[in-house]
């Protein structure tokens, strides 16, 4: 199989290649983005707007839920904390500098690093994941509910 964007063979199992261009910038972006707006946080504070999905008012949680708060107090070295309010949100936090760290070496060496890992694999592995985060947070409804006080 070949990836539409780069021409370049995809590997059919797990493993690790080095390529020319990065396949999968998008991810690269949304990195940058989201580590731009957790520093933005642990500076400003958090939003004063409600993130909440609709949902929410109705009682039910989203993998989503507290992921905000989670990123902003992992960004202040709270992780236990964090973990309680979104066992995903440091875990988001460490791949996105990961994929820093891998755009930077990419940009500056033109060689990027790219972890193949087959959709056999990771679908199931993520909807497994993300039912368990979803169950979860449900099961930690007081808490996601509560006001935040900084």
């Amino acid at each position: 199989m070949t990836d539409r964007f780069t021409g370049e063979q995809l590997p059919r199992r797990l493993g690790v290649a080095i390529w020319r261009r990065d396949p999968y910038p998008v991810w690269t972006w949304l990195a940058v983005g989201g580590l731009v707006s957790a520093a933005m946080m642990a500076v400003i504070g958090l939003p004063g707007v409600d993130l909440h999905g609709p949902l929410y008012h109705l009682g039910v949680m989203c993998p989503l839920c507290g992921g905000t708060r989670g990123v902003y107090l992992t960004s202040h070295g709270e992780v236990g904390q964090a973990l309680r309010y979104n066992p995903a949100s440091p875990v988001l936090v460490a791949a996105a500098l990961v994929l820093l760290i891998r755009a930077i070496i990419g940009w500056l060496s033109g060689r990027w690093f790219v972890i193949a890992v087959p959709r056999r694999i990771w679908i199931p592995v993520g909807a497994v994941a993300v039912l368990a985060l979803w169950v979860n947070q449900q099961l930690n409804v007081e808490l996601l509910t509560q006001p935040w006080d900084e």
